[in-house]
């Protein structure tokens, strides 16, 4: 008799502790978030000149993507720069870009098609305006450029949008007080060095490889711009995209000799759409976020990522995507 409920008891025990496992189980699956499927396909991703900061940044941010996201391919499309990237994702050519803030101010101004469904996914980094002028050049402002062949940047890029503007103010007409040349950065050095411009304008982060290379064996300057600020300001009716900025003595030594050098800087975002999955959108600003240190040792700029400011994406709204990274990281 002992024995017989000595077994039933047990019997009862172990059902009743795996009535709980079930319980605890089901309770587990309802509570706790289990990640869903890793994203994958092939995106595209809209860099600039093949020379530029925007193509080298890309091409290590692909290396990253490949590690942190491996079922994903990474197509990079070189380009005139932000303002034909901008075009590309809103004609759903690319999936995401690089593109300055003013660029992204204006494209959505002209209320361009498309343009209500860029959406941000981070701040990057600062790109600094830098004139370029050889160092005997009597050219001390941008005032001074009236009547010289000026290399204004191609006319899909945001070096364009900014040339003219500071063109005009300083009082200059762009298409009739100087000869613009529509160059990239990739021939702007030569065309320099080869006297078939006299000065050229150029946005990116600090220091442009191209533009070393030109300071190390060509003697040239960099005018200050600074003062334009408020110029700009009133020019295009922004109040946030440009702010006064100092190039460092040791950003281009040849072309500073120890001097820092007043001019202009304007914000990068990484831009996406609101077609673009959440959880492919999350994981791609994770790995911008996360690889800042090791893309950083090639491309100085990129040091400048920063988790606290990366997330003011004015005048974007964030990605639903990016949001998620961004509250998963909040202490």
């Amino acid at each position: 008799m002992l024995p017989a409920l000595s077994r039933l008891s047990r019997n009862r025990a172990l059902q009743g502790a795996a009535a709980l496992v079930v319980v605890l189980g089901l309770l587990t699956w309802w509570l706790v978030p289990f990640p869903g499927p890793s994203p994958g396909g092939t995106i595209d991703f809209s860099t600039g000149v093949r020379t530029g900061v925007y193509q080298r940044y890309g091409e290590l941010l692909r290396q990253a993507l490949a590690t942190d996201l491996p079922d994903v391919q990474v197509r990079l499309r070189t380009s005139e720069g932000s303002q034909q990237n901008l075009q590309r994702l809103a004609d759903g050519v690319s999936d995401f870009t690089i593109a300055t803030a003013d660029s992204v101010d204006k494209f959505r101004k002209d209320n361009r098609p498309g343009a209500d469904r860029l959406r941000g996914c981070a701040r990057l980094y600062d790109d600094y305006v830098q004139l370029v002028v050889p160092q005997n050049s009597p050219v001390r402002s941008v005032a001074d450029l009236r009547g010289k062949r000026v290399a204004v940047g191609q006319d899909g890029s945001g070096v364009r949008l900014l040339a003219d503007r500071l063109l005009a103010a300083a009082g200059l007409d762009p298409l009739k007080d100087i000869t613009p040349v529509p160059a990239g950065i990739d021939t702007m050095p030569g065309l320099l060095r080869d006297k078939r411009i006299d000065a050229f304008f150029w946005s990116g982060g600090l220091p442009t490889t191209a533009v070393l290379k030109l300071s190390q064996a060509y003697p040239v300057r960099l005018v200050p711009l600074a003062d334009l600020v408020s110029a700009l300001h009133k020019a295009d009716g922004s109040t946030g995209y440009y702010r006064a900025a100092t190039m460092p003595a040791d950003a281009y030594p040849q072309a500073q000799h120890g001097v820092p050098v007043p001019t202009i800087a304007v914000a990068n975002l990484l831009v996406t759409t609101d077609r673009t999955d959440a959880a492919l959108t999350e994981g791609f600003t994770r790995t911008v976020i996360n690889s800042r240190d090791r893309i950083g040792r090639e491309v100085h700029a990129a040091q400048l990522v920063d988790l606290r400011t990366a997330i003011y994406t004015n005048p974007l709204p964030l990605h639903d995507g990016a949001r998620d990274y961004y509250r998963s990281v909040k202490p």
